[in-house]
């Protein structure tokens, strides 16, 4: 492995971590319909548990409202069950046709609690990207001692890591700074 080919793979792997994580921020409720939450629930069709949007049109009714029309209206029982079980913390209610999830306001509570979980997730992306940091200098100490490298190059290259991990912790902070600003605004 060259200098180059290690620090674009460690690159590469903060930069995933940084949209796993606004992928995961995705997934939590703010107060407004946001069709991600309905990322993680599975509907059990015909056997097989199903991503429930690949079941069905999701749509966003008037900010506080996601409508879920199932292509197939014989699951709609199972949509609703898979909701229940997804524990979205919001009752789905259902006509027969449609089945509705009504996202009632956050209490301020409830916007600090969810700010927690946000702060939880960024930390976890933070150690994640660090770790990334440790696996490049223990690259490098394996480069240094296979290629000879000067004291002067691994120091550089040991800066340069740093500024790269400081660079996606940096990302990670504003990220979940403005995901907390989502989450408080009312």
């Amino acid at each position: 492995m060259t200098l180059d080919s290690m620090f674009s793979s460690g690159t590469e792997k903060m930069e995933k971590t940084i949209a796993q994580m606004k992928k995961e921020f995705a997934s939590i409720r703010t107060g407004r319909a946001n069709p991600m939450i309905l990322d993680k629930v599975l509907v059990e069709y015909y056997g097989a548990p199903t991503p429930l949007r690949q079941l069905s049109q999701v749509s966003v009714q008037d900010g506080t409202t996601l409508v879920i029309a199932p292509y197939d209206k014989t699951i709609l029982k199972d949509v609703e069950k898979a909701l229940v079980k997804a524990d979205l913390g919001i009752n789905p209610n259902s006509d027969g046709i449609v089945v509705r999830l009504i996202f009632p306001p956050l209490t301020t509570d409830k916007r600090k609690e969810i700010c927690k979980d946000v702060k939880k997730v960024c930390e976890e992306s933070k150690v994640a990207i660090r770790n990334i940091r440790r696996d490049l200098a223990d690259e490098l100490k394996k480069l240094e001692k296979s290629e000879n490298l000067s004291e002067d190059m691994v120091k550089d290259n040991q800066d340069k890591i740093q500024k790269l991990t400081d660079k996606y912790i940096k990302i990670a902070d504003d990220v979940s700074a403005e995901k907390e600003k989502e989450v408080l605004t009312v």
